[in-house]
């Protein structure tokens, strides 16, 4: 088995976890080349949820499920080598993106909460394993649509109201969380700045069901959804001082959200300001200014969101 259009290492290893997760499903590949091409070939893929794809690509081709079966549908999702189907990163996103060409979406089981929210009208078909991607085409095993989950609102351990004095900082951090303002702390060491940072996100609103899905759409891509189900916290980023240009604005080697990005509709809290390094401060600047952030390196370019610029929310738009 040989698979072009520019995978990487993660791509290039599908074909030994499709074949063993065929093997132990009952089915056996054809003794004959089998050719794997991933369009557009100038295009390069990495990740390992193109799995799921080449496997019941070539299961509709040997006939363990109807030819047309995938007609239809985006796939994405990646095999363990007992036939099982792991949780992928993006599955939200796949959802709202297959929603609007009116198209299914087969995904991890794990994962199926997680795209419902896409669309109540979409058709998802959430498997375990591909024995049960294959029995429900057949129709011997239909699986049920899975439906939109929410997490718990978990009690935070760190309110405001535990602070005792400090009535002026207080003062302005309810301020600061009923406006969306920025915050500047500045005091002796001890004062108390970093107490009552940590306790912002305790007095900040629910999340509205157009920003839940913003926010989790983030967190879907950075991979950062537990058990497919989403949360309607605010999310509370605190980056050490450390954290380079990369890991504070995005980027690197497969371009994922950087800090500025995860704290979308939160906070972005920068404890120890002086002692971040002036570039990656000055890095900042432009999303302030603009409400987003775009990465762009050699190979890609891409736009995404930032916490709290502009009086409108900003799409998510990856441009390649």
């Amino acid at each position: 088995m040989a698979i072009v259009g520019l995978p990487d290492k993660a791509v290039s290893e599908a074909r030994e976890r499709v074949r063993s997760a065929l093997i132990a499903s009952g089915l056996a590949l054809p003794a004959r080349r089998i050719t794997v091409n991933l369009a557009p070939a100038d295009v390069p893929k990495e990740g390992s949820h193109y799995d799921l794809p080449i496997a019941l690509g070539l299961m509709a081709a040997i006939g363990a499920i109807p030819p047309d079966a995938l007609a239809g549908f985006t796939v994405l999702g990646e095999l363990g080598l007992d036939g099982s189907i792991a949780p992928v990163a993006g599955v939200l996103p796949a959802a709202i993106g297959a929603n609007s060409r009116d198209e299914g979406l087969i995904c991890p089981a794990a994962c199926g909460t997680e795209a419902a929210w896409a669309s109540p009208d979409i058709q998802i078909i959430a498997a375990k394993s591909l024995i049960q991607i294959a029995n429900h085409f057949k129709g011997t095993q239909l699986l049920s649509r899975p439906q939109p989950k929410v997490h718990e609102r978990e009690e935070t351990l760190l309110d405001l109201r535990d602070i005792k004095g400090q009535e002026s900082a207080k003062r302005a951090l309810e301020i600061a969380a009923a406006g969306g303002h920025h915050l500047l702390m500045i005091g002796s060491p001890g004062a108390g700045k970093s107490m009552l940072a940590a306790r912002l996100p305790s007095i900040l609103p629910p999340l509205s069901p157009s920003e839940l899905l913003e926010v989790s759409m983030i967190a879907s891509v950075a991979g950062e959804i537990r058990d497919g189900a989403l949360t309607a916290r605010r999310p509370f980023r605190a980056p050490h001082h450390s954290a380079s240009m990369a890991a504070l604005t995005g980027g690197g080697m497969r371009a994922k959200p950087g800090e500025i990005s995860l704290a979308h509709q939160g906070v972005l809290f920068l404890d120890e300001l002086p002692e971040f390094d002036p570039r990656v401060l000055d890095s900042l600047r432009q999303p302030l200014e603009n409400g987003e952030v775009a990465v762009s390196r050699a190979n890609h370019r891409v736009t995404a969101l930032y916490a709290g610029g502009g009086d409108e929310p900003v799409p998510l738009r990856p441009c390649l």
